[in-house]
């Protein structure tokens, strides 16, 4: 194949590998802030929000940052994974565009967990400044490549979810790695 049958080139490093270094500043400013936000912040919200059940206060609450930090390590194979296999295929694979949508879709999230909050929550200053510019960005890039999949309702829905199931699922591995051998 050459360079013609692949359409406009779309500087693959910086769009599909980007993505990899824009979420590992984004999950360093998390990793730093976590800890102390989950001491400092969740008592002050129990507080001001009663109803909200007692199981997710003590799981904020008890956040491990060495937990925390094996989920993060998960988290950065997921997606290593999505932005090599976007290298691979010049942008084109949808594994790698859903990741790039969840990446931003979920920097959105932050900003509406500040707000909802009144407050600072971890990820919330990278969110404004890098997720979702950087998403937009490689976004615009695969697009006037044209090889950017029409987003659609059901594509932002599936952009959360594999954002919510990949959270969820290293969170799963790491408290496992992470969980103490019983004594014999």
């Amino acid at each position: 194949m050459n360079a013609n049958d692949r359409g406009p080139s779309i500087s693959p490093s910086a769009v599909t590998l980007g993505l990899l270094a824009a979420w590992t500043v984004h999950d360093l400013e998390e990793m730093a802030t976590v800890a102390r936000w989950s001491r400092t912040r969740v008592p002050v919200l129990r507080e001001r929000h009663p109803g909200v059940p007692d199981r997710v206060w003590r799981s904020l609450g008890a956040v491990d940052g060495r937990e925390f930090a094996t989920a993060v390590a998960v988290m950065g194979l997921v997606v290593a994974a999505a932005s090599v296999d976007g290298y691979r295929t010049g942008g084109r694979s949808a594994f790698y565009q859903a990741s790039l949508n969840g990446f931003g879709l979920h920097g959105l999230v932050h900003v509406a967990q500040a707000a909802a909050t009144r407050g600072y929550t971890p990820g919330v200053v990278t969110s404004p400044l890098l997720v979702v510019p950087f998403t937009l960005w490689a976004r615009g890039r695969l697009r006037r490549a044209g090889v950017l999949r029409p987003a659609r309702a059901r594509d932002i829905v599936t952009g959360l979810a594999l954002a919510g199931a990949a959270t969820a699922a290293s969170h799963a591995v790491a408290r496992r790695i992470r969980r103490t051998p019983s004594a014999p």
